[in-house]
C-alpha cells in the first residue's frame, strides 16, 4: 500500500522506451498527424464553401472531421513532444484535460458514424422523401445531441476519476491520459467509476452499432430489391465510403476491447491506441476522398477557382 499524496504531475511511459525508436517514431507520427489535420481541416473547409456539398451527408462529413480532428489533437502533440524530450511529464490538470477532450470527441464520433448510417438508409430507402426527414433542424439536432451528451459523459467520469485519492505512484502504462490506466492508480475505492465507465460504454457500443447494423440490413434489402445494375452501383457508392471507415473504425475497438487479454500483449494494446487515435483519423478524409467523386469534383473545383484567383492578384 502506498501513502496517499497529492500528485502535481503523471508519468507517461509512452509507446516505447528503446532510444533508437524515438527520432524515427517521431518522423513518422510527425507525418502522419500533420497529414491528417490537413486532410480533416480541408475537409472541413471544402464543404463549408462549396455549395454542392451543402447536403446533410456533407453537413455530418464536415462534423466527423471536426471529431477526428478533435481527439487526434488531444493525444498528438503531446505525444509528439514526448518522444523528443527527455521526460514524459504530463501536469495533473493537462492530465485531467486531455481525458475530458478525448472523450468528448471519441464519444461523439461514434454516434455521428451512427448518423451517417442513418443518413444512408433514408437516402437509399426513402429518396423522394430525403429532404422532409433529413431537414437542416433534424441535422442540427442530429449532431447536437451527441455532442451534449459526450460532453456529460466526459466530465462525469473526468470528475470522478480526479477527485480520488491517487496512490504515490504516477506512472501512466500509456502514452496518453486513458481512463483506465488512471484507474490503476487511484488508492480508493473504484467500484463507482468502473461501474460508471462499464455502463455507458456498453450504451454507446450497442446503441450506435445497432443503429448502424439496423441500417445497412435495410439498405441491403432496398438495394437486392432493385432491377437495376445502376442503381445498385449508386446506392453502393452512396455508402461505400461510410462503411468502409465503420468496419475500420469498430475493427479497431473490438480488437482492443474484446478479445482476452491473455491473447495479446501490452504493447499490442498500445499499437492499437494508435491506430484509432492517429491513423484512423488521417485515414477518414482519405478513404472519403478517394472514394467519393462529389468531393473529388468540388477539390478540382475549388483549385481551379484558386488558381483564377492567382492569376487576377498577378
Amino acid at each position: 500500500k502506498h501513502n496517499l499524496t497529492v500528485l502535481n504531475e503523471f508519468i507517461l511511459m509512452g509507446i516505447t522506451d528503446r532510444p533508437e525508436l524515438q527520432a524515427p517514431l517521431f518522423g513518422f507520427f510527425l507525418i502522419v498527424y500533420v497529414v491528417s489535420v490537413m486532410g480533416n481541416l480541408g475537409l472541413i473547409i471544402l464543404t463549408m464553401i462549396d455549395s454542392r456539398l451543402h447536403t446533410p451527408m456533407y453537413f455530418f462529413l464536415r462534423h466527423l472531421a471536426f471529431t477526428d480532428l478533435g481527439y487526434s489533437t488531444a493525444v498528438g502533440p503531446k505525444m509528439l513532444t514526448n518522444f523528443i524530450v527527455g521526460q514524459h511529464t504530463i501536469s495533473y490538470n493537462w492530465c485531467a484535460s486531455q481525458l475530458a477532450f478525448f472523450c468528448i470527441f471519441i464519444v461523439s464520433e461514434i454516434f455521428i458514424l451512427s448518423t451517417m448510417a442513418y443518413d444512408c438508409y433514408v437516402a437509399i430507402c426513402n429518396p423522394l422523401l430525403y429532404t422532409v426527414i433529413m431537414s437542416s433542424r433534424v441535422c442540427q439536432m442530429l449532431v447536437v445531441i451527441p455532442y451534449v451528451y459526450s460532453v456529460f459523459l466526459s466530465l462525469l467520469m473526468t470528475i470522478k476519476i480526479f477527485i480520488s485519492s491517487f496512490c504515490g505512484y504516477n506512472v501512466i502504462r500509456h502514452f496518453y491520459c486513458d481512463s483506465l490506466p488512471l484507474i490503476s492508480l487511484i488508492c480508493s475505492n473504484t467500484y463507482d467509476i468502473k461501474l460508471i465507465i462499464l455502463a455507458f460504454s456498453g450504451f454507446n457500443l450497442v446503441l450506435s452499432l445497432l443503429t448502424i447494423l439496423v441500417s445497412y440490413m435495410m439498405i441491403l434489402v432496398a438495394i437486392l430489391k432493385m432491377n437495376s445494375a445502376e442503381g445498385r452501383l449508386k446506392a453502393f457508392s452512396t455508402c461505400g465510403s461510410h462503411l468502409t471507415v465503420v468496419v475500420v473504425f469498430y475493427g479497431t475497438l473490438f480488437f482492443m476491447y474484446v478479445n482476452p487479454k491473455s491473447s495479446h500483449s501490452f504493447d499490442t494494446d498500445k499499437m492499437a491506441s494508435v491506430f484509432y487515435t492517429m491513423v484512423i483519423p488521417m485515414l477518414n478524409p482519405t478513404i472519403y476522398s478517394l472514394r467519393n467523386k462529389e468531393v473529388k469534383n468540388a477539390v478540382g473545383r475549388t483549385w481551379k477557382k484558386y488558381k483564377i484567383f492567382l492569376i487576377l492578384q498577378l
